[in-house]
């Protein structure tokens, strides 16, 4: 029996990759950086920032990678000032699944302050009863923040399950022990989906429901 749902926040929840691609792709431009393509920045998104930039630019060095991930931070906050748009579906399956008694959580690739502030322009607090981000943990697909949050709400990998849009999300719930759902509407292509073998995956967030048999 699913006790607690864990949702990856950016391409699942809220429609924000073309922000992150924009950004991150203007951020590499002011840095001087080489050129990359979209592609190149929706394959990392859910990532930690830190960890992001360097599989986008490998060949960079320490400083110039940090220097790059200032500029997006100042980019980024900039242009997500207001509320981003909940896929269809989100909000009435949230209410749906709380009112069922169903715990729900957070694990992002975002900052702490990121995601307070977007958690705070979407009015979606009270939601959630824990969330974890990318600088309280280690980076997807490491497990260590769905154990986190799986010891702060004493429940059993078993009773919970992660739902997200990239490999990275799934493959965190299988290294935690946890079954997952993957969403195709996100970042990564179903066929990458797939080979992490999901429970399930689903073309519409209002799938969600029926996948935990309610």
């Amino acid at each position: 029996m699913v006790k607690l749902v864990i949702f990856d926040w950016d391409g699942t929840l809220f429609d924000s990759i073309d922000k992150i691609c924009e950004s991150m792709l203007q951020a590499g431009r002011l840095a001087n950086a080489p050129a990359r393509q979209k592609e190149d920045i929706k394959n990392i998104i859910g990532l930690s920032l830190d960890k992001a930039v360097s599989v986008v630019w490998p060949e960079l060095k320490s400083a110039h990678q940090n220097n790059l991930i200032e500029h997006y931070k100042r980019i980024y906050v900039a242009a997500d000032q207001a509320p981003p748009s909940a896929y269809a579906g989100v909000l009435a399956v949230l209410d749906q699944l709380k009112a069922a008694g169903i715990q729900l959580a957070v694990a992002t690739g975002k900052s702490r302050r990121g995601l307070d502030r977007v958690m705070a322009l979407t009015k979606t607090e009270n939601y959630f009863v824990a969330t974890r981000c990318a600088d309280e943990a280690l980076s997807k697909p490491h497990p260590l923040m769905l154990e986190q949050l799986l010891n702060e709400l004493d429940t059993l990998p078993e009773n919970a399950i992660m739902i997200g849009d990239t490999e990275y999300d799934l493959e965190m719930a299988t290294n935690a022990g946890m079954k997952s759902v993957g969403v195709t509407y996100g970042a990564h292509h179903e066929d990458r989906l797939k080979a992490c073998k999901p429970h399930a995956i689903i073309d519409h967030f209002t799938q969600l429901p029926t996948i935990l048999g309610l």
